[in-house]
């Protein structure tokens, strides 16, 4: 849900974040696919979340999720492994939860990204999806939102169908 709440944040940056990205309000941060800077404003269910973590904070420069506690903060191939490992042990725990519920679908980490673009699509403007997806080029963004836009289409059909 976290993830979600950011706009389908990818689940290595959730991983890696730490207290100290947070300030006034917004989170900041790099992306670690493409390295861009990021600034979004903490929803109020992400300050919820938070607040869970907050009694665990240790330093402002802790990770605010328990993964990579033990990380070894000068190893870039430590992190990288503890938050694979991570990843796994959130996506096994999403397989478990959508069996309880009855859900079919298969569930991951990266699926936050796509419930946000499905419920988003018909609703914000692609320029803004691009900011919010943190995508270089708007191709991108109308490629990726292709699988979730159908206001446009279902129009289009009422038009012909019902006039």
């Amino acid at each position: 849900m976290f993830s979600y709440y950011f706009a389908g944040i990818r689940i290595s940056d959730v991983l890696q974040m730490k207290w100290a990205d947070l300030m006034d309000g917004r989170l900041y941060y790099t992306m670690n696919k493409n390295e861009k800077p990021v600034s979004l404003k903490i929803p109020d269910q992400a300050e919820e979340i938070l607040g869970f973590y907050r009694p665990l904070r240790q330093s402002n420069a802790g990770y605010i999720f328990p993964y990579l506690k033990k990380a070894n903060p000068n190893s870039k191939r430590d992190i990288f492994v503890k938050t694979r490992s991570g990843t796994a042990v959130l996506n096994k725990y999403l397989k478990e939860i959508a069996e309880k519920c009855g859900i079919t679908k298969t569930l991951s980490n990266h699926i936050a990204r796509h419930s946000f673009g499905n419920i988003a699509g018909d609703a914000i403007s692609p320029l803004m999806l691009q900011k919010l997806y943190r995508h270089s080029d708007l191709k991108t963004t109308i490629m990726y939102q292709a699988n979730f836009i159908h206001k446009d289409a279902d129009d289009a059909l009422d038009a012909v169908l019902n006039s």
